[in-house]
């Protein structure tokens, strides 16, 4: 930034100070030399806010008045002054009829001087360019000297005012300013003062130091801005500056050029904007009452249509594939519905309703030229009957959760992958299909996926580090006397996997299937064990004695099996011999006390058939034991009762008539059964009664079993013996009767007291249609009974009453074969 300097004085801004003091101070006259109003004069602050301006900035803003002023000012001073003061009002008086003569020329005519001192107290802007170029450097400046005797001496006078003109234009004291400067003698000891008076600008109080500026950038740095008279030409002038760089350039003009061009613009866009409010317009009137545009139903196009047109259109594309079954898919399932069994109806109104009318927003017409707005069609069901019927495909679109395994076809290992299971929620599904149904394709029915814990790595792992291995080659089975060979398939089939809970399977052997393929090779080097018998010999319990046996401990024999079934080689298992006593011994048979006959009871009456079942029966129980605490069941001792077992085809009841069954007759024998066991004092666990009273058996004390044809157990006989002694059971059959005996030690005398009849009912007639199978019968009345048990101790004598029993029988009804007599 140059140094500031007084545009009028012709001081070059470019002239270094002399000598090395880089502030310029060379060039100031010292205090002996200068003023004292110099010496003293504080530094003014810029004020806040306001840019800091150029020397050359500040010096423009002199107005014409001030130049006036400053000339007046210099006159009065030369008259009381010296010959330098003199000198300086002379300068002053030239540079003000400089500028009084700048303001009578033209405006654009700047007044021309020959006189160099002349041009050189001109205004900036009246200056030609040869001016500036000669008071830019080419003309010799001023030293410090003779700028210093240019300033107006200070009257002493102590009070006085004075123009000091090294504040420069506009401060106080300027000349021309309103403001003046009190001088205030100085004191001893310390520097003189001064004041501003009228003015903005006011000198520090008396008490304070003042501080003067040392270099011509300070002083002008104190110099206020003075606004400028826009109608005067020294302001012009100043403005100007050189180079036009003391003022900023007035903003460019637009020509009639770029006002023309605006005005095209304007003229073309309006033209533009009334095309499309015309063709917005007439798209508005023309689609008013449509569809809007882009609408799709189930991708079918209905933007644009009437409602009605649209309706329509719905009906004819969507309206027959909506009487076909309803597709319904869960993952890979599939199942179908029938819409109308469903409850499923469409709302075509609604649908065309739903779809809205055309939009007045521009841009959305605009849009919906390019884009397609799908609306979901709006349909009806009853959500109940929804239900059912997704109730009744139910099955086919779930999964049950699998877990990962590995099978056997025959010898050969086969990885069964793990499959997550799949649960369908149908109130879910039905909110679905209702909402979905309409829309074409199939309906993704929602489900709830359910985890497994094995993995497929996991099962191929297992794969090939245990069951390819297993059956690569049977396995040895090192006996006493000779060897056995685990097959391979006997592996397979006694090979089994679970899962482990980390993703893979954890395996074992089945025993009883590893025993059964190799214990017949190895029975010659086995002896059994024989348990101790309880039989009648002499019409009295005898108890036969057991006897030890050597056998192979397979739990010891095949513990670690699976670890060479693992092995590729030296696939050996040595078999475990070792002495084997019987399950039941000498001692264990005569501790029972088995030693007398403790009840019996016999029936008859049988036909042949059902003798043979009776019979057959007999065989299979005679000789049962049961120990202290144990519980007999008639349908478990005997098993399946079937043409395999020995039964044959006999009489039944069914359905309150007779009828034919393989095994019938034997509720004979349970009968027989239950009335022994009643009379030897045991606890009833199980019994039924007939429906029809059957006369050969005691009223409400008799007894009926069944079975399934697999041999499972329906109704059945069953009693625990709470006697302290066992009991061992023995039948007689004879081809008219059945008898069957319990043995032990006799606990208790038994007593049975049989109620009135009461409620009772005539049976009713049936008649048997020709050709069907039929049994006449005559039918009994049906009534209802009790009875009791009493138990005497026939050691203590101490009597025990049970809680009556109640039997109801229905009546049998009289059976016609054909038609009814006549009456």
């Amino acid at each position: 930034m140059p140094e500031n300097y007084d545009v009028s004085s012709g001081d070059d801004p470019n002239r270094k100070p002399a000598g090395d003091d880089p502030a310029g101070r060379a060039d100031r006259p010292g205090a002996s030399g200068g003023s004292a109003a110099d010496a003293t004069r504080p530094s003014t602050p810029a004020p806040t806010g306001v840019p800091e301006e150029s020397a050359a900035e500040r010096t423009t803003q002199i107005s014409a008045e001030q130049l006036a002023a400053a000339e007046s000012a210099s006159t009065g001073s030369a008259s009381a002054g010296s010959a330098s003061t003199g000198s300086a009002t002379a300068q002053s008086a030239s540079a003000g009829s400089t500028g009084s003569a700048a303001e009578q020329a033209p405006s654009g005519t700047p007044a021309e001087s020959a006189d160099p001192a002349e041009r050189g107290t001109r205004p900036l802007s009246q200056q030609s360019g040869a001016d500036d170029t000669q008071r830019l450097g080419q003309e010799p400046p001023e030293d410090d000297a003779e700028r210093t005797q240019t300033i107006p001496t200070v009257p002493a006078e102590s009070g006085g005012t004075y123009a000091s003109p090294t504040d420069f234009l506009g401060a106080p004291g300027f000349l021309g300013s309103t403001e003046s400067t009190a001088v205030h003698p100085a004191v001893s000891g310390q520097e003189p003062t001064v004041q501003a008076s009228g003015g903005s600008f006011a000198a520090p109080p008396p008490t304070q130091q003042i501080s003067y500026p040392e270099v011509d950038s300070e002083r002008t740095q104190n110099i206020p801005k003075v606004p400028a008279d826009a109608n005067s030409p020294s302001a012009a002038g100043f403005a100007g500056g050189i180079g036009g760089g003391f003022a900023e350039d007035p903003p460019e003009q637009s020509g009639p050029k770029d006002r023309r061009k605006l005005i095209r613009g304007g003229i073309a866009a309006g033209i533009a904007a009334g095309v499309l409010l015309l063709l917005y317009v007439g798209d508005l009137t023309f689609s008013s009452g449509t569809v809007p545009r882009g609408t799709t139903v189930a991708d079918v196009q209905v933007g644009g249509l009437s409602p009605a047109a649209a309706e329509r259109k719905l009906r004819e594309e969507l309206g027959p594939n909506l009487q076909q079954p309803v597709q319904l898919q869960a993952g890979d399932s599939t199942a179908t519905i029938s819409p109308e069994q469903s409850g499923l109806t469409m709302d075509w109104p609604a649908t065309i309703e739903q779809a809205g009318s055309q939009p007045l927003n521009p841009f959305t017409r605009i849009a919906s030229l390019f884009t397609n707005r799908e609306i979901s069609p709006v349909s009806h069901g009853d959500e109940q009957q929804v239900v059912a019927a997704l109730e009744q495909v139910k099955p086919r679109l779930e999964r049950p959760a699998s877990e990962g395994t590995i099978k056997f076809e025959g010898a050969t290992p086969v990885a069964v992958e793990p499959v997550t299971g799949r649960s369908v929620d149908v109130q879910v599904a039905a909110d679905q299909v209702m909402a979905d149904w309409a829309k074409g394709g199939a309906v993704q029915v929602p489900f709830t996926e359910q985890a497994v814990s094995t993995t497929s790595d996991g099962v191929h792992q297992a794969l090939r580090n245990v069951a390819q291995p297993a059956v690569s080659g049977p396995i040895a089975i090192k006996g006493e006397g000779h060897d056995a060979a685990l097959a391979p398939e006997t592996v397979a089939a006694a090979l089994r996997f679970e899962p482990d809970g980390k993703g893979g399977l954890r395996s074992h052997l089945d025993l009883p299937t590893v025993i059964g393929g190799v214990e017949p090779q190895l029975l010659d080097t086995m002896k059994p064990a024989k348990d101790a018998e309880v039989v009648l010999e002499g019409g009295r319990p005898v108890v036969r004695p057991s006897l030890e046996g050597r056998g192979v401990n397979w739990e010891k024999s095949f513990e670690k099996l699976l670890d060479v079934a693992r092995k590729k080689q030296d696939r050996t298992v040595q078999a475990v011999y070792e002495q084997q006593p019987p399950a039941f011994s000498t001692d264990q048979a005569n501790g029972l006390g088995i030693r007398e006959v403790i009840s019996e009871f016999q029936t008859g009456g049988f036909e042949a058939a059902s003798g043979v079942n009776i019979r057959r029966t007999a065989e299979q129980v005679n000789g049962a034991v049961i120990k202290p605490g144990e519980t007999f069941s008639l349908n478990g001792h005997t098993g399946p009762r079937g043409t395999a077992q020995g039964y044959v085809e006999s009489g039944i009841i069914e359905d309150g008539r007779p009828a034919k069954a393989v095994g019938g007759g034997i509720s004979q024998f349970a009968t027989t059964l239950f009335n022994a066991s009643y009379f030897a004092g045991v606890q009833d666990v199980e019994h039924k009664e007939h429906s029809y009273y059957i006369s050969r058996y005691p009223a409400g004390r008799e007894a009926t079993v069944f079975q399934n044809p697999d041999g499972s157990s329906v109704i059945d006989v069953k009693f625990k013996n709470t006697l302290a002694s066992g009991i061992m059971i023995t039948t007689e059959w004879t081809p008219s009767s059945i008898t069957v005996k319990f043995w032990g030690t006799k606990q208790y005398d038994v007593g049975s007291e049989t109620g009135p009849r009461t409620n009772e009912k005539p049976p009713h007639e049936k008649v048997v249609p020709p050709g069907e199978p039929c049994s006449p019968s005559k039918g009994n009345g049906g009534f209802t009974v009790t009875d009791t048990r009493t138990l005497t101790d026939v050691k203590t004598g101490k009597v025990k009453k049970e809680k009556p029993t109640k039997t109801v029988y229905n009546p049998q009804p009289i059976i016609h074969c054909g038609a009814p007599p006549a009456p």
